[in-house]
């Protein structure tokens, strides 16, 4: 048996770490926290799943298979979001919960739903459930303005005096659309946590249904002794998982996170997170042997099937979020980072959960607003370029969707070619010399040549050597031209590897 005092407060503790280390990776606080705390991304279950990172996905499962479903309440960050949120809530109105049956017909709809959408391709289903995605969007979109907020403060204040420690941060927003769907998100799964606990968790999400298939066999489980509990319901009301019928005597492990907070309330020393004293445990509503054989067999066929189907080859289109300042180009077919491979295979990996946007140091990463790559990074250049020594996005993604590239490889790498826009370009237009694009090109792919106007001016204007050209995205971030560039990046639909 397991002190509840000290399963609590581990679990606690734990979750805080956990908590803390990815709100971290997603504020930007530093690349070198980056690097310290990247693993923390890469054994959330989804990105593992996606990443094929079989390791992690076992690692998972069998601590969920010892312990239950403690990945839900230590490593899931929008689980410990809940737990906060309604931590608030009892603090207004204590005792507030209640035991409800469990919602089959909703929880394996909604994942039967997501699997199917991985299998398609359909991004906008499989990126709103995914919870580690969700409070990556959250903090990204709404969390690290306020933080860059703070840091461009001090850094006023500590200018006065000639000091230097904080760096001002440039605060703008990558998408409205993002923008949108994170407050949502939040606001929706806030209210529902601040009034009934974990309903999301254990009723929406997908993830938390797939680790119940694995959670109904754990080797350690909270159960109640029924010759010491008095029925008082202390145990019910404070479960926020709604998972215990305190009549009954019985804890509907599938939903239990194994908290410690019924442990905490009860004044009988009824309950105790202890071996599982049988192979079916207390739990009367659990399903007979065989019925548990096929539940075990078909979650490990789910946990495995959906990263399998999950590669599925689907073709997307190109579009761009809105930018402020230039105005994005439409581009055939979007331009996505070295390691990505193509757009296409940036779908099938990628689950929006913006840690690639938020690593990004020249703010060239944003989320897409194409209803096939929604959410997902996507390039553009109106406020920097893709620097060839920077490989900061292919090395913090978990899933795979952008592969690790070395610096010195990076600029072998072509993403896309240069275009030129004669109606845009400032020779042509008012005559002036400009050769901006020229001048700072890395890989010398372009060149001015003559070039007869219309009205018949001969002027100097860009030509692109395709074969040289990397698609980084400096001449069009640099070409003075407005609102539109002269000059633009077309991407590749499959990088070309020189």
């Amino acid at each position: 048996m397991v002190n509840g005092f000290m399963l609590r407060k581990i679990r606690i503790i734990l979750a805080a770490l956990f908590y803390i280390a990815v709100t971290l990776l997603f504020l930007g606080v530093s690349w070198r926290i980056n690097l310290w705390l990247g693993w923390v991304a890469k054994i959330q279950f989804l990105p593992a799943l996606m990443a094929l990172n079989f390791g992690v996905l076992a690692g998972l499962i069998i601590l969920t298979l010892l312990f239950g479903r403690l990945y839900c309440s230590i490593i899931c960050p929008l689980g410990v979001m809940q737990d906060i949120i309604s931590w608030f809530g009892r603090k207004a109105k204590k005792n507030r919960y209640s035991y409800s049956p469990e919602k089959k017909w909703v929880r394996y709809s909604v994942l039967a739903v997501f699997i199917l959408c991985l299998i398609l391709g359909f991004a906008p289903v499989t990126t709103l459930l995914a919870p580690y995605s969700a409070y990556g969007r959250i903090v990204n979109s709404l969390f690290r303005p306020l933080y860059d907020l703070l840091i461009n403060g001090l850094a006023a204040v500590e200018n006065h005096f000639d000091s230097y420690l904080f760096s001002e941060a440039e605060i703008w927003m990558r998408s409205v659309t993002t923008f949108i769907v994170a407050l949502l998100t939040l606001g929706i799964i806030g209210v529902l946590a601040w009034k009934h606990g974990r309903t999301y968790c254990n009723t929406v999400c997908p993830v938390g249904t797939i680790l119940s298939f694995f959670a109904r066999f754990s080797l350690f489980r909270i159960q109640i002794n029924e010759d010491k509990c008095r029925k008082c319901s202390l145990c019910a009301k404070n479960c926020k998982a709604a998972a215990i019928d305190f009549k009954n005597g019985t804890v509907d492990l599938t939903r239990c996170v194994a908290c410690g907070d019924c442990i905490d309330k009860c004044h009988d020393g009824a309950i105790s997170f202890a071996i599982a004293k049988s192979p079916i445990t207390n739990h009367k509503s659990q399903i007979e042997p065989d019925g548990s054989r096929r539940a075990f067999l078909t979650g490990a066929a789910v946990a495995v099937g959906t990263a399998a189907f999950a590669q599925a080859k689907i073709k997307v289109d190109g579009g761009l979020a809105e930018i402020e300042d230039k105005v994005a180009p439409h581009r055939g077919t979007p331009t996505t980072p070295p390691g990505s491979v193509s757009a296409r295979n940036m779908q099938r990996h990628c689950t929006a959960c913006q840690l690639c946007v938020s690593a990004c140091p020249n703010n060239v990463l944003r989320p897409s607003s194409d209803p096939m790559r929604f959410m997902q990074p996507e390039m553009s250049f109106e406020r920097g370029y893709c620097r060839p020594e920077c490989t900061h996005c292919s090395q913090v993604c978990p899933t795979g969707a952008i592969q690790a590239v070395k610096q010195e490889d990076k600029s072998f790498i072509h993403i896309g070619h240069a275009v030129w826009i004669e109606q845009n370009c400032i020779p042509v237009t008012n005559g002036d010399h400009c050769g901006a694009c020229a001048k700072h090109c890395p890989e010398d792919a372009i060149l001015m040549v003559e070039h007869i106007t219309a009205d018949g001016r001969t002027v100097l204007v860009p030509a692109i050597d395709k074969e040289r050209c990397i698609g980084c995205g400096k001449c069009e971030h640099l070409c003075p031209a407005r609102p539109f560039s002269a000059i633009y990046v077309e991407g590749n639909s499959t990088h070309i590897v020189k």
